[in-house]
């Protein structure tokens, strides 16, 4: 009888336990058998609340969340995880075509998502990537110029001064600041940040860009009443936008 989940190269030395969250019994047997083909320690739940507990009570490496399940939905088990356990990977199955899902589950801190139907082999791909990230255990503090991120804490400071922002803000920042210097496109920006391809209609990479300017604008300053500082997020003409850490 021939294999159906035939080996896929792979440097897993120690098992990496991953956790699937799925509410179709079909697609989680499937991938018990194909995730524990490829050498990991697999578990699942059915449904958000018991997904839930299992990820924040068990060692767990990696999840692969479904976002439409009975009970929590998938984007509350991901915000409640990202609060609680910022560093856990997760990645997001989705409905082929429900860019909402995907967007949503970006915003609220996933990694990486998969459309359903998907391959064994693309998810493993993925799942390889996302652990390998994971074990480099990145610093948790970002800095470029006057301006501070916590990446566990998701604190923003400028000169000193705490910024509070959004979600999609933060992420926009920290990418932004990973690639101090560098002219981004708002194509490369829309997708590192929102996960999807660009489109020349929408505007919301220069509308994030003016909340987070006005946000960074003044911060830190000794005298409130003084000309406030500019924002250290300059806008290339034509082209898109850097992040400036000599302002």
């Amino acid at each position: 009888m021939r294999n159906l989940f035939p080996a896929i190269a792979h440097n897993v030395t120690v098992p990496s336990h991953i956790l699937v969250i799925e509410d179709e019994p079909g697609i989680v047997d499937f991938l018990h058998r194909g995730l524990r083909a490829q050498g990991y320690e697999v578990s699942s739940a059915l449904d958000g609340d018991h997904g839930l507990a299992k990820a924040l009570g068990e060692e767990v490496s990696l999840v692969v969340l479904d976002m439409l399940l009975p009970g929590r939905s998938g984007l509350e088990v991901l915000e409640t995880l990202h609060d609680a356990k910022p560093t856990l990977p997760v990645i997001v199955l989705t409905a082929l075509g429900e860019v909402e899902h995907r967007v949503a589950g970006l915003d609220a801190g996933a990694v990486d998502y998969l459309a359903k139907p998907f391959s064994l082999a693309e998810l493993c791909a993925r799942i390889r990537a996302q652990l390998r990230a994971a074990a480099q255990v990145p610093s948790t503090d970002l800095r470029a110029g006057d301006v501070e991120v916590n990446l566990l804490t998701r604190e923003v400071y400028r000169a000193g001064e705490l910024i509070r922002l959004s979600t999609t803000e933060f992420e926009l920042l920290v990418y932004l600041m990973r690639n101090s210097g560098r002219v981004l496109s708002r194509e490369q920006i829309l997708r590192a940040v929102w996960g999807y391809e660009y489109d020349p209609g929408t505007n919301v990479v220069d509308v994030y860009v003016g909340y987070l300017r006005r946000k960074l604008r003044g911060a830190g300053q000794d005298d409130p009443n003084g000309p406030r500082a500019e924002a250290p997020i300059v806008t290339v003409r034509s082209v898109g936008y850097r992040f400036n850490a000599s302002t």
